[in-house]
């Protein structure tokens, strides 16, 4: 059983505030809007950690304990998320273009999403803390799987979910016994889940855990696994690009979080190239990018408008990072839904692998790039694909039409299906 924390402090990226990493504080108490971000001990990680012993350990998110922020190995709550395979997708690849594709299935994760990652960490400390009520702000996937990881560790959970939600999302967190509320727009330009957020945490002081940083600085720890194990699957040889689709760009922050780590343990020598993909329905860090402005120059999108629901984030809420990354090393690209759910089709086709829009949007964005020559035919580039196509059924079924009916006649099968084919 592992003991110890290699976390040495927390220090607010809005004013610098230290805070030590044993006080229960999931927010700056100046109340800036600054994330509370972690520093490790990275000499102690490297007495702990190598090359070797990770490869014995097994292949799940828990193998890196000394890179997350739990004291103890017991209270990690786990459903057996992570250790998604990294996919060579050739036919693909051939498709548009690239030699060296390879897909980050995160579909896999027990609950149908990357945001397993982020909430195995968050409910662990919560336990860790012992609190008995956690409560987010989400637009369907960060909430299903807070509720399966309460459910596992026996928390009462509260989930805010956009009007807009999908009836399978909503269905699998209430299945999990977390009590589901629906929250409609109130003010243009602000996400109502976040604002109702706020206000239960002001009034219950339950613990907040929702998938960006501002409001707790565990959850965002868990994505940085996405990028140790595409390290390791790939022998060490690090790709040249990794494509990520984005919304509260918290994902984006811990895979660069992630490199980062192995870079400061000397386990890599370079980062990858950062893109970030945004729906032309929702691009606020797109267009902050492109503007070159600042995390407090940055507009909040007034009216988002997306198949790609799990982007629609109105305000990116660990943009700072994002913004501060890619002004040294990637790119930021919009596409329109259009481009999204042809990309959806194409995975799917392909590769075998269904997603939701909004975890395709990479794979769109990865094709425009590769057609606008920012991304050469002979990278290597690892697309995520963060979350399953059973997540958001409605936008496939739109897509593709009713289903034909027939009797069991031979000949109207003929009629109606073979001919129509032809």
């Amino acid at each position: 059983m592992k003991q110890m924390a290699f976390v040495t402090r927390m220090r607010c990226s809005a004013c610098g505030r230290d805070y030590s990493p044993d006080e229960k504080v999931y927010m700056c108490l100046k109340k800036d809007g600054g994330r509370l971000d972690l520093d490790y001990d990275y000499s102690a990680i490297a007495e702990k950690v190598s090359k070797k012993n990770l490869a014995e350990r097994a292949p799940f998110l828990w193998k890196y304990f000394e890179f997350l922020p739990l004291k103890s190995e017991k209270n990690a709550v786990t459903l057996n998320e992570g250790g998604s395979p990294l996919l060579k997708a050739e036919s693909l690849g051939e498709k548009i273009g690239l030699r060296n594709l390879y897909l980050k299935d995160e579909t896999r994760n027990p609950t149908g999403s990357f945001k397993d990652r982020s909430m195995t960490v968050g409910v662990s400390k919560a336990v860790e803390f012992g609190v008995r009520t956690v409560a987010t702000a989400s637009s369907g996937n960060a909430a299903a799987s807070l509720a399966a990881y309460s459910a596992k560790a026996g928390l009462k959970c509260f989930a805010f979910v956009l009007e807009s939600a999908s009836t399978a999302k909503i269905a699998q967190i209430r299945l999990h016994g977390t009590r589901v509320v629906k929250v409609k727009p109130a003010e243009e330009g602000k996400d109502p889940t976040v604002q109702m957020l706020q206000k239960v945490i002001e009034e219950y002081g339950w613990y907040p855990c929702p998938s960006f940083g501002p409001f707790n600085p565990y959850q965002v720890e868990g994505p940085k696994t996405i990028s140790y194990e595409i390290a390791e699957q790939l022998g060490w040889k690090l790709p040249d690009w990794i494509i990520i689709p984005v919304g509260s760009a918290c994902l984006f922050a811990g895979v660069w979080k992630g490199f980062r780590d192995f870079k400061e343990i000397g386990f890599i020598d370079f980062m990858p190239k950062l893109a970030a993909i945004q729906s032309t329905g929702c691009a606020p860090l797109v267009k902050a990018f492109r503007e070159k402005k600042s995390l407090r120059e940055l507009e909040p999108w007034k009216n988002p408008r997306t198949v790609a629901g799990g982007l629609a984030d109105v305000f990116p809420w660990d943009a700072d990072v994002a913004l501060n990354v890619l002004k040294k090393s990637g790119t930021a690209e919009e596409v329109p839904d259009e481009d999204i759910l042809k990309a959806q089709k194409l995975l799917a086709s392909l590769e075998g692998v269904f997603a939701e829009p909004s975890g395709v949007a990479s794979l769109a964005g990865l094709i425009k790039l590769a057609e606008k020559g920012v991304i050469e035919k002979d990278e290597t580039v690892v697309a995520l694909i963060t979350g399953s196509g059973l997540k958001d059924p409605e936008a496939t079924m739109k897509m593709e039409g009713e289903v034909p009916t027939i009797k069991p006649d031979i000949e109207e099968f003929k009629r109606k299906i073979l001919n129509a084919e032809q």
